[in-house]
């Protein structure tokens, strides 16, 4: 019977390679639920000309991505987001992208169409490692194993700034830091689908664990909930 294993968890705490290394670890399938939504942002930009500024229309949105084959596709492997058929790649990561993706997954309808693909794809038979922000308890309430990943502010913030391959001294640290304890504080208290660890969720604390150790706890921990 194919497995679920939910990863939920704030910004930078390394969800989606975490999650993409236990996948392999497991032979599991790997699904990054926040890509799809940065689809759906790829849909506002290109298809509606959205921006940061421009009020939003959701219904707009999931019909524009529903007519240009907005979706998940099984690469044989792990499920990528593609449009009209072909892999977007890293169009997905621009900044136009990046600058509307919060905005626009905050839409219900947006967050219901998304759900659906995703519990969609949990039923064509994949074991799979689905990471996102409520995973564990909205998407797939009834995960086999659910991890609540975390680490300090500022673990995350240095992470986030070496990926980016920008400096890290104390001051832009404290900065980055800044911003992510408020897109916790704004993402906990949001009205839809707040983050949050689910009452059975295993919490995984990063903060002084090298990326291998973190992907070798949570392994152990299916391991001996799956069997």
């Amino acid at each position: 019977m194919p497995h679920i294993i939910a990863i939920d968890g704030p910004s930078a705490s390394g969800k989606s390679s975490t999650g993409a290394a236990v996948a392999r670890a497991l032979g599991f399938a790997h699904l990054d639920s926040g890509a799809l939504y940065r689809g759906m942002a790829l849909v506002a930009v290109r298809e509606l000309g959205a921006g940061p500024d421009t009020p939003l229309d959701p219904r707009a949105i999931v019909a524009a991505a529903e007519r240009n084959g907005l979706g998940l596709r099984f690469d044989g492997r792990d499920y990528t987001v593609a449009l009209r058929g072909e892999p977007v790649g890293e169009a997905i990561r621009s900044p136009e992208v990046t600058a509307l993706v919060s905005a626009v997954a905050a839409l219900p309808e947006v967050r219901a169409w998304v759900n659906r693909h995703l519990r969609s794809a949990a039923h064509a038979g994949h074991s799979l490692v689905v990471d996102g922000r409520d995973i564990g308890t909205v998407v797939f309430p009834d995960a086999d194993l659910k991890i609540f990943l975390t680490a300090s502010p500022e673990t995350r913030a240095e992470r986030r700034l070496r990926q980016r391959g920008e400096p890290v001294d104390r001051a832009v640290l404290a900065e980055e830091a800044a911003r992510l304890a408020e897109r916790d504080r704004l993402d906990a208290a949001r009205p839809i689908a707040p983050l949050r660890m689910a009452a059975d969720a295993v919490p995984v604390d990063g903060t002084a664990l090298s990326f291998d150790q973190q992907v070798d706890r949570i392994v152990a921990l299916a391991r001996e909930r799956l069997g």
